[in-house]
């Protein structure tokens, strides 16, 4: 890496690191919703930077665009501020500090970016390179290594989003409906009454009479 990538790697970082701390800090759930997209955008640039070029284009779609919308869906049926907590997260950030630490320690001795003499520079990726034209057709490696030679794992990987967002669209579709259905008070819509009747409504059951 060129001494300007350095600089930049390390801009990116300071910036992902200055969001992150907004984002928990913030009490406003929208404000802190679009910091969001921005630390997905800033991960993305990061990745972009490594010559991950593929990675990034899944943070930024996923990360800042996916995950964006359905946050804004689902703030459109909750509050716009989150609830002040009494409670102190001192062993959250004690148990946080040390995950960190250990992290960074265990990455100490990694092989730096790009390191030709690195175990996954030496053994898999030549032979993607060099058997990539003659057995998959394409140009690019990338490509090649994450539809054919890795297909099942990035097939798993398309399975675990798509049900994911499934669940997502199921649960806020679920809230959507008890919300039309229901009074301000917790009685149902139109009834006058409050309390914690069933909505039958919400379930799809006709009401007793």
């Amino acid at each position: 890496m060129t001494p300007s990538t350095d600089l930049l790697t390390a801009l990116i970082l300071t910036l992902l690191v200055g969001t992150a701390v907004a984002v928990v800090r913030m009490r406003g759930l929208f404000p802190a919703l679009m910091l969001m997209g921005i630390f997905s955008l800033l991960g993305a640039s990061w990745m972009l930077v490594l010559d991950a070029p593929d990675v990034a284009f899944t943070e930024a779609a996923v990360g800042a665009g996916v995950s964006t919308i359905l946050g804004l869906t689902a703030l459109a049926l909750t509050a716009r501020r989150a609830k002040t907590s009494s409670r102190k997260p001192w062993p959250a950030l004690v148990i946080v500090t040390i995950t960190g630490a250990a992290l960074v320690y265990g990455m100490s001795d990694a092989p730096g970016v790009g390191d030709p003499a690195a175990p996954a520079s030496k053994y898999p990726v030549p032979s993607y390179v060099e058997r990539t034209d003659h057995d998959i057709h394409i140009p690019n490696v990338v490509t090649a290594v994450l539809a054919s030679y890795r297909g099942f794992d990035t097939l798993g990987e398309t399975v675990v989003i798509f049900t994911a967002g499934i669940a997502v669209l199921a649960l806020i579709g679920g809230v959507a409906v008890s919300v039309r259905n229901t009074g301000p008070a917790g009685g149902r819509a139109g009834d006058g009454q409050g309390g914690d009747q069933p909505d039958e409504l919400a379930r799809g059951v006709e009401p007793a009479a």
